[in-house]
Order: C-alpha cells, then sequence, then structure tokens
C-alpha cells in the first residue's frame, strides 16, 4: 500500500492531520497483512471521520484487494463526508454547477469530484456500466475542464460498452 498513502497528501483537500497520517504510513507499511492494515485504517477513520485522506485510502485499498463492494461503500461514505464539509447535498444526483465552486481544486468539493470518478469507477467493475456512465455524466456537468482526470475513465467505460 506505499502508493496509497502518497497521492493522500499530494493535494490539501486530501491532506491528514499528522496522527492521521501515521496510521495511513502504519497501514501502508502492513498493506500485505490485509486485516492488519483494515484495522489500522478503520482506526484513523473512527479517530478521524472528517479526514478525507482516510477515506481515500480505505476506498483505494478496498479496490486493490478486490473488495469493490466495501470500496463502494467507502466512497459512498467519503462523498457524505467531503458534501457536509462543502455545505451540499451528498447525493450527486441533487448537484448541479451552481451547488458549489467546483473549480477549487484544494476544497473538498474536489476530492467529492475525485471520489465520484472513483466511484464510477468502482462501479464498472461491478458490471454496473449504467450507473457508471450516469455518473460520469454528472462530472462532465460538474467538471467541464476534467480537473479530476474522469476522462480516462470515460473512455474505459466507452470502451468496455463497445466490447461487450
Amino acid at each position: 500500500m506505499t502508493g496509497l498513502a502518497e497521492p493522500a497528501r499530494a493535494s490539501c483537500c486530501f491532506a491528514a492531520p499528522a496522527a492521521i497520517d501515521e496510521q495511513l504510513r502504519a497501514a501502508a507499511n502492513v498493506y500485505a497483512d490485509t486485516p492488519a492494515a483494515e484495522t489500522i485504517l478503520q482506526r484513523a477513520l473512527f479517530l478521524d471521520p472528517q479526514c478525507l485522506a482516510t477515506y481515500f485510502s480505505l476506498y483505494k485499498f478496498y479496490f486493490y484487494k478486490h473488495r469493490l463492494h466495501d470500496a463502494e461503500c467507502t466512497a459512498l461514505l467519503g462523498l457524505e463526508a467531503a458534501a457536509r464539509q462543502s455545505g451540499f447535498p451528498a447525493d450527486w444526483h441533487r448537484l448541479d454547477a451552481r451547488s458549489s465552486d467546483w473549480s477549487h481544486v484544494e476544497g473538498p468539493q474536489h476530492f467529492y469530484l475525485f471520489t465520484l470518478k472513483a466511484l464510477a469507477f468502482i462501479r464498472l467493475r461491478l458490471n454496473r456500466a449504467n450507473e457508471a456512465h450516469a455518473l460520469l455524466a454528472k462530472l462532465a456537468e460538474l467538471d467541464p475542464s476534467d480537473s479530476v482526470g474522469a476522462g480516462v475513465i470515460r473512455a474505459l467505460a466507452a470502451s468496455t460498452h463497445r466490447s461487450s
């Protein structure tokens, strides 16, 4: 998991307080020991349920461990936390370009967009392509400049659709 903890520090909206960052590093160090790493990540979430970096690390952990339903649930919890911090509804269906300053890449709304992209990818992997396409369409509306790189997932979704 060494690669999973570093992106959490790459952006301000992913920043973690020192105590949580220490937990994320500890989980990365024992990544091969799935129960130990999961326990550490869950403890970090318990210690600071508003720390978006923990949601990020935990849903990536579950994804790479092929626990897609757990990754999906954690991503949804991360969306709720980011929406609370940003002051808009957690339900992405209710959002539009005026719901937030989506161009503010240092705030929790950027984490929200990033996590919508992750959720689209997770749902693609769960063979729920229609849901993934709906998420990607909403991302195109909220983030027309594609600051979170949803175009990559959009291309994957399109190629998956063509090959089925």
